[in-house]
């Protein structure tokens, strides 16, 4: 009997590839979607993000393309829940969050894996640039980069388990971007030239802050800008608006320029400073996840990354607890924020990561 594979689909290019390659491969495929919030949540009436009505028709048209069973789940109370509600309370509390981790780890790495194995699937695959192979040696599934360096997430899958490895597939972890939208082109593929969508899924216009707002119904209040020596410099307008590191739209003039450099909550104010004060070498994350290997019983040399979009640097990384890492950077890092992550890397496999405090 050939394995059974349920392919997330999102409905653009990657995931349309991911099910074609798996359906390449022999495998028994079953295409879902899952429904994550209805576009009035959001704010918006037409299909401008990822999971709207228009991605869902646009998977659909892919998986009968294919020939293979397709289905939409309904998992609106757990993103709601696990992935809306922590985005805005980790605003709340100062933090700049990553939903798109928080999304892969409790919905397609936990909810979707969890309805896979109740119809007796195999494997999980998704479109993510990113591959998983098996060492003898170590005996642990590792996660490694995608071989598209300008493409590859493997940044947001950090907090994949063993278990959850082990019955994971990403096909497209040897391809570029342009071979994948050249083989959904090919097969005509309704979205082979459909744009990628943008990160945050649910805020579409990018302001986030209204978005809080009108989700929370709270009106975030105003407070001082102050400088890192206590000089007041004028009013922000509510601390959810700020992130660290953030010099545009901050409606202030000043003898050089200013970021943002921390936020007091308790005062209500945000603290701007130059941008050398922004940097620092070390970091410590907790929540953490490691891959491959169960501890860090020494210091290790590692590169990290302590966002998306950089390039690893090097650095020496401690285990201060069952729950703790502390990552000391050769150099100096700008604008490191709380509730980001930051990911380890042996090479081109990731060592694991934790949720940076």
């Amino acid at each position: 009997m050939n394995k059974k594979a349920l392919i997330a689909m999102s409905g653009g290019v990657d995931s349309s590839v991911a099910a074609f390659l798996m359906k390449e491969y022999g495998y028994s495929c079953m295409g879902v979607t899952m429904k994550l919030y209805d576009n009035d949540t959001i704010g918006e009436s037409v299909g401008k993000t990822c999971c709207s009505l228009d991605d869902i028709e646009d998977a659909r048209s892919v998986a009968f393309h294919l020939g293979i069973p397709y289905h939409v789940f309904n998992f609106k109370d757990e993103f709601q829940e696990k992935v809306i509600q922590k985005f805005i309370k980790t605003y709340e509390n100062g933090g700049t969050p990553n939903p798109c981790i928080d999304c892969n780890r409790y919905l397609k790495f936990e909810k979707l894996f969890q309805r896979a194995g109740e119809l007796g699937c195999d494997s999980v695959v998704t479109g993510h640039y990113a591959s998983v192979e098996y060492s003898e040696k170590l005996g642990r599934y590792l996660l490694k980069k995608g071989a598209d360096s300008g493409k590859d997430q493997s940044y947001v899958l950090y907090t994949l388990t063993q278990k959850q490895l082990m019955h994971t597939v990403f096909p497209l972890g040897k391809y570029n971007k342009s071979e994948i939208r050249k083989i959904a082109e090919e097969n005509g593929f309704i979205n082979s030239d459909k744009k990628d969508s943008q990160d945050i899924c649910f805020v579409p216009n990018g302001d986030y802050a209204s978005f809080i707002e009108k989700h929370t119904g709270k009106k975030y209040p105003n407070g001082k800008f102050k400088t890192i020596g206590g000089e007041t410099i004028g009013e922000h307008r509510g601390i959810i608006r700020y992130t660290i590191g953030q010099r545009k739209g901050l409606g202030i003039s000043y003898s050089e320029p200013l970021y943002v450099y921390k936020k007091d909550l308790d005062k209500n104010e945000v603290i701007l400073s130059s941008n050398k004060e922004l940097f620092t070498k070390e970091v410590t994350a907790n929540d953490i996840n490691l891959i491959s290997t169960d501890e860090i019983t020494e210091p290790v040399r590692i590169k990290a990354r302590t966002r998306y979009n950089m390039k690893e640097q090097p650095a020496t990384a401690f285990q201060l607890d069952e729950n703790t890492i502390k990552v000391v950077f050769d150099e100096p890092q700008r604008a490191v924020a709380a509730g980001q992550a930051l990911v380890l890397y042996d090479g081109d496999y990731v060592l694991g990561g934790g949720t940076i405090i």
